[in-house]
């Protein structure tokens, strides 16, 4: 079984490097310790390179639809799906994922899809196209109106042996992830108690219009006199070290954003809150989108609701100021990561769902 997945961003192209980046390539890492896995990407030049037994495609992007960082166009896409059982595509309605299902379908192969919070387009294919939604929350499935039968919920993972807690010391609130407007950074900023340090870790996502594009700037503004510091992109082990030295991880993604935006799909499900837990680091998050499947509120962490600076001030001063309680909602989190959250968790769901639907197939 050669699972073949098609992916738009996974390496970070024009600066993205989210959840919906890392997702697939640490999915992929996973599953190709069972079965053999093809992850295709597209960048500014072509390469194939094996990762243990995971072999990687890059092929070089001749355009993109809009200009957009998800919707690149390749040639060579169709002979890379030609020997696979199933095609996978991951963010249902960039162009890559249509065209990858569109192209398994014409191949008579299988066709399954996750997505990352793409949301529609014009892109958008039917759904009897799909023969399983691999979701990734609860949520995913009530955001994309998948058909229940053919839906499945994988959940998210966590490499629990990168992201572990250790004996050093704790100080300060950290963030991990974009900065761009609904993530709510401008309300942490506002949120942090004096003399208390916040670390953001992230790059820019794409924001392109305007006032968006200046989002960096207001938040530096807001910054000013405060002990902020802006690490930007880190590798995987600098991440992990910036969680093990966190007291309080916080998520603070909003429904409408400082530009008055109402945010149309916000949290699927919050893959850096999974790496906090596992670094048994206790969160406050936003009760929005995916979030509250994920944070138990007043074990693992605190849910607030989004937007509400006051509210987001007064649970980071609880756990700031109770060592105990932190500690204790910590060992919590990373219970719960250990038990539910892992990549191979994730990976034995996908696996299941790919034998339903080859069983289906006529032999």
């Amino acid at each position: 079984m050669l699972i073949a997945h098609v992916v738009p961003t996974p390496f970070g192209g024009s600066g993205l490097y989210g959840g919906g980046e890392r997702f697939p390539l640490e999915l992929c890492r996973a599953l190709s310790r069972h079965v053999p896995c093809r992850m295709i990407t597209f960048g500014s030049q072509p390469m194939r390179a094996r990762e243990d037994d995971l072999e990687i495609i890059v092929l070089r992007t001749i355009l993109r639809l809009k200009g957009h960082p998800v919707h690149p166009i390749a040639r060579g896409l169709a002979a890379e799906l030609r020997d696979a059982d199933i095609v996978h595509t991951h963010q249902t309605w960039s162009a890559p994922g249509a065209l990858a299902a569109l192209l398994g379908l014409s191949q008579r192969k299988p066709v399954v899809t996750t997505d990352h919070g793409l949301g529609a387009s014009r892109l958008r294919l039917p759904a009897r196209l799909f023969e399983r939604f691999l979701l990734v929350s609860h949520n995913s499935a009530e955001t994309m109106k998948a058909p229940r039968d053919r839906t499945r919920v994988i959940l998210g993972g966590v490499d629990v042996d990168r992201f572990h807690p250790n004996a050093t010391a704790r100080s300060g609130v950290l963030y991990a992830g974009r900065i761009t407007p609904h993530k709510g950074l401008d309300r942490l900023i506002r949120a942090v108690p004096s003399g208390v340090e916040l670390r953001i870790a992230g790059t820019t996502g794409h924001d392109t219009g305007t006032p968006e594009r200046d989002y960096p700037n207001l938040l530096r503004d807001l910054a000013r006199g405060k002990d902020v510091t802006f690490c930007g992109r880190v590798g995987d082990d600098s991440l992990a070290e910036l969680h093990r030295r966190a007291q309080v991880f916080v998520l603070p993604s909003v429904a409408r954003t400082v530009y008055d935006k109402r945010v149309a799909i916000s949290e699927l499900l919050g893959l850096s809150v999974l790496e906090a837990m596992a670094s048994g680091t206790p969160v406050v998050a936003s009760r929005i989108g995916g979030l509250p499947e994920v944070v138990r509120h007043g074990e693992t962490g605190y849910l607030v609701t989004p937007g509400d600076v006051e509210e987001l001030w007064y649970r980071i001063e609880e756990l700031m100021g109770d060592a105990a309680k932190a500690s204790r909602m910590g060992l919590a989190g990373r219970r719960l990561a250990l038990e539910h959250y892992t990549w191979e968790h994730c990976a034995r769901r996908c696996l299941r769902a790919y034998e339903e639907v080859l069983s289906m197939r006529p032999k």
